[in-house]
């Protein structure tokens, strides 16, 4: 038995699990049942697991492209404990259960992996780049150019309509006010 904590505010780590059952089980362990049942998260030791994130791969699906190209494209991992993995990842047969944090749903947890779940690496997601090069267009250097003709209501001070709805509602008030100085 495996254990293992996951924080709370844990971001760009995936975990590798080898699943030990014959391929006619795999559908059945690794989906949430309608009534709530999961092995999976049961296996895991998990209390909060969100099935949408977890990715159940079976590796004679990948063809030619060894697993862990297939967790390098898919999930961003990289780091040297992954280059130094690679031989056995992808000497690796039948399924794998691969967790991103995500899959944890921010949830802080202490797994304790069991049987037929078998802990295979836990490994760094590459972090994208965050910095973003100033935008340089017209619209981002203050406010946008208006025209300024003879059809430009803003132009003149303001449109017809504007000055109706201005008289209407200051009517309305002095109306209000002349009905309760009166009572």
């Amino acid at each position: 038995m495996t254990k293992m904590q996951i924080r709370a505010s844990e971001t760009g780590v995936t975990r590798l699990f080898h699943l030990d059952l014959p391929p006619e089980a795999v559908d059945r362990f690794t989906t949430q049942a309608g009534t709530g049942e999961y092995p999976l998260s049961y296996a895991l030791g998990a209390t909060r697991l969100r099935p949408s994130l977890v990715d159940v791969v079976a590796i004679r699906d990948l063809g030619k492209m060894p697993l862990s190209a297939y967790l390098a494209e898919a999930h961003g991992v990289t780091g040297p404990e992954f280059a130094q993995m690679r031989g056995r990842i992808d000497g690796l047969k039948g399924h794998v259960v691969i967790l991103p944090s995500q899959a944890f749903g921010a949830t802080g947890q202490t797994l304790t992996v069991s049987s037929p779940l078998n802990w295979v690496g836990t490994f760094s997601e590459h972090a994208p780049e965050t910095r973003a090069e100033p935008i340089k267009t017209e619209s981002t250097k203050g406010m946008a150019p208006r025209s300024e003709g003879p059809d430009d209501p803003l132009a003149r001070g303001s449109s017809p309509l504007l000055r109706a709805l201005i008289i209407v509602v200051g009517a309305m008030l002095l109306g209000a006010l002349a009905f309760l100085v009166v009572r």
